[in-house]
């Protein structure tokens, strides 16, 4: 499943070749549509599109920031991944009530269910404001200068496009900070949860299945979107209804056939299309099996627990799910980077560049040390990649407790600080009227500061258990103190390690461990309202896990500093190196590299051929009977609900089957997206849904550095399978009943009518 991604500063841009490339939708017009129509595409650039009209991007959300999502109906409904609505079901589950387990459908709108802190954005327009950002520049500036200047321009423009809305705005950089564009949103924070498949469909494979083809997972869940009764965006409130969107996707039922015409719409979060060559050598050989390594540790540890109480089972599962996905990212892209061979690829890109850039002065005296920057770069941080890799991944993101206890500490810290301005103030007032007004507003305003972090440590403690995060700290640390070198290590480790040293048989990370988890107020909802009760300054000074967090976040943030000269020379090759290949071949399309920014692709449904195994071809589909060859009773990854098990044993699929009876289930296109389009929707060439995409294959994990024309691609979940579990299996009929169900079998193409704006305020205003 697609979620984040490393914090390298790279990518790679290619021209575009058969469907690669994450578009600009206001560039469609410029730079695709002529092929997109010759591919397939029935609807006009303006139906994709448009600031003035409704178009397909009003159909589109970015979920949270982290998934997308899209509007199936006109009464807000948003269809999503089951790995994206995760958070939010798990949220609502207890041992009692386990949607996890047992799925959830609300029958009525009186039973979705609220996510506080859940958003969705719609973006409203966006605009090229290079040039303005561009004047605020000069050549002598250093790229760091360049970046703050950037910021301060980009801030101020989007500040001038949201004056007198209620919408926000932010300028984000593009091709390594050679394009600027401003991204206007309108956000709506009333999302409600309207129903979820079991995880035995919604996550049917688990991490075995996890980015394979063929896949037969049904990985979807859906929302409701509201807003306030005059259609504006408001916080949660009874009296909110459901959205009335500016458009929202019809819904196919005709189904896909091999060479189809697809598009997707979505927020991919991040390619490095133009990394290096020695970027690539170190993902390779240092950053990628470190993340690895450690992942395994953590997922081992946590599943130990997790199998042996199912209400651990149920607070963990977000994290583990999240944990594991790029566990097996990392080794996937480790593997496929070797068998592609894409570092061979970049270093004879690297070497045209290099012979272009030497066939004219001008050229080398604008990009001659552009490769050198970045050798450099590589070579001062390859010492401390490994070390890098650790503090976040084992030090600060392992266990739990070191950012809480940081974040919450820093919370109590303010409220002390708080008590000594308040103190001092009370030392300049003489008049008692005034002392007492002082003292009233001072009380008033601490007893909220404690409440909002008495709020936090509930939501903290809810899903954290602490014999697992004890064992994630003995474990993983020891694990640290042993890959890293000792002065990148922590300097409370010092202390522990030299005890390790000084007795081999005993383990002093796990005496360590047991120590901070009985004496820490960070570790225990208990200790933590003692905290409360009466918050001290020796008490935080003292406080194990405050002084373990306190140092991992300095050393996190020192690192900065410490890679200057690194990330300087980091950051100027690639903004050079982007440019250079770019004007290298003006004739190719090149596209940026992703950056949570709506993107739209294109491509076709269609098999591939394996590159493990000679002679192997997946063909483009799955169906419902593949799921019972791989059932296994009481397996947690291949486990097939009872129900699910008659209805495709009895063929009883309803309006759902294909044209040969079977059970359709999931499908692939040549599609190119990454991680942020988890939920996005695959639209057909009339603008009709057509399935849910959520993960990528294989074969082609190397295609966030570089993409794989023959092998890449898009695995989504088929919208009648979709329907088919929310009607046939779940009885939610309404939801469907909801929803534009459209057929064309026997039909001549026409396309889609997308209403201008005006007349879908016309209609409003009738009703």
């Amino acid at each position: 499943m697609i979620f984040m991604f490393l914090a390298l500063y790279m990518g790679f841009g290619t021209s575009v070749q058969a469907h690669e490339g994450m578009w600009l939708p206001m560039l469609i017009k410029r730079l695709n549509y002529e092929d997109m129509k010759a591919n397939g595409l029935q609807l006009t650039a303006e139906e994709l599109y448009s600031i003035n009209n409704s178009s397909l991007k009003d159909a589109i959300v970015s979920l949270g920031g982290f998934c997308t999502g899209e509007i199936i109906s006109s009464q807000g409904l948003l269809l999503t991944n089951h790995h994206c609505g995760f958070d939010a079901i798990q949220s609502h589950s207890s041992e009692e009530s386990n949607y996890l387990k047992d799925g959830f459908w609300a029958m009525s709108k009186e039973e979705e269910k609220t996510n506080p802190g859940l958003f969705v954005k719609f973006l409203v327009r966006m605009d090229d404001v290079t040039e303005q950002v561009m004047a605020e520049i000069t050549p002598e500036m250093s790229e760091t200068e360049r970046q703050r200047a950037a910021a301060m321009i980009g801030r101020k423009l989007a500040g001038e496009a949201t004056e007198g809305t209620h919408y926000d705005a932010q300028v984000k950089s593009f091709f390594h900070h050679n394009e600027y564009y401003l991204f206007v949103y309108e956000t709506f924070t009333d999302v409600r949860l309207v129903g979820a498949p079991p995880s035995s469909i919604g996550k049917f494979g688990g991490d075995t299945d996890n980015w394979m083809w063929p896949r037969q997972t049904g990985d979807f869940s859906m929302f409701r979107v509201y807003s306030g009764p005059d259609g504006m965006p408001a916080e949660y409130s009874e009296e909110n209804i459901p959205l009335k969107p500016k458009h929202h996707l019809p819904v196919s039922t005709d189904g896909v056939k091999e060479g189809d015409f697809t598009m997707i719409f979505g927020y991919p979060g991040s390619t490095d299309r133009y990394l290096s060559s020695y970027g690539v050598d170190q993902a390779v050989n240092k950053y990628n099996p470190s993340v690895v390594e450690i992942r395994e540790v953590k997922l081992a540890i946590m599943r130990e627990y997790m199998q042996a109480d199912d209400a651990v089972d149920i607070q963990l599962a977000s994290k583990y799910a999240s944990t594991a996905n790029y566990w097996k990212y990392y080794i996937g892209q480790t593997e496929q980077l070797k068998r592609n061979g894409v570092l061979a690829k970049k270093q004879a890109l690297e070497g045209d560049f290099t012979t272009w850039v030497n066939q004219d002065a001008m050229r080398v005296d604008k990009y001659g040390n552009t490769l050198t920057l970045l050798e450099e770069a590589y070579k001062m941080t390859d010492p401390t990649v490994v070390g890098s890799v650790y503090l976040l991944e084992a030090g600060l993101i392992g266990p739990q407790i070191p950012l809480f206890a940081w974040r919450a500490g820093a919370r109590a810290d303010a409220i002390l600080a708080y008590d000594d301005k308040i103190e001092a103030q009370l030392d300049t007032v003489k008049e008692r009227d005034e002392k007492k007004k002082i003292k009233a507003e001072y009380e008033t305003k601490r007893e909220e500061m404690i409440e909002g972090l008495r709020a936090y440590g509930d939501d903290f403690f809810k899903d954290f258990h602490a014999p697992t995060d004890q064992k994630l700290v003995a474990v993983l640390w020891r694990q640290y103190a042993e890959k890293v070198p000792a002065d990148q290590l922590p300097s409370f480790f010092a202390e522990i390690v030299e005890e390790q040293a000084e007795d081999e048989g005993e383990d002093a990370f796990a005496e360590y461990a047991e120590e901070l988890f009985e004496d820490s107020y960070f570790t225990s909802p208990k200790r933590f309202a003692k905290l409360l009760k009466k918050i001290k300054k020796k008490k935080l000074d003292k406080d194990p896990a405050y002084i373990a967090g306190n140092e991992l976040i300095a050393m996190y943030r020192a690192q900065g500093s410490a890679n200057a000269v690194a990330t300087e020379n980091m950051e100027k090759g690639y903004r050079l190196l982007t440019a250079g290949l770019r004007e290298m071949d003006t004739n190719k399309k090149f596209y940026p590299d992703a950056n949570s920014t709506m993107r739209m692709t294109w491509g076709n449904v269609g098999g591939y051929d394996s590159n493990k195994e000679e002679g192997v071809h997946f063909d483009f589909y799955t169906i419902g009977s593949q799921i019972l060859e791989k059932e296994k009773p009481g397996d947690k990854e291949f486990d097939v609900p009872e129900k699910l098990h008659t209805l495709i044993a009895n063929n009883d699929f309803g309006d759902y089957a294909m044209e040969n009876g079977e059970l359709p289930v999931c499908f692939i296109s040549n599609n190119d997206i990454t991680g942020g389009n988890s939920g996005s929707p695959v639209i057909n060439g009339r603008g009709e849904l057509i399935g849910c995409a959520f993960d990528g294959n294989w074969e082609a994990m190397s295609g966030d550095i570089a993409f794989e024309t023959q092998m890449q691609r898009t695995i989504s979940v088929d919208i009648r399978y979709v329907l088919f579990v929310v009607d046939k299996y779940a009885g939610a009929t309404h939801l469907v009943e909801e929803m534009d169900l459209v057929s064309h079998k026997g039909e001549e193409s026409t396309p889609m009518e997308v209403p201008a704006e005006k007349e879908i305020q016309e209609v409003e205003t009738a009703e």
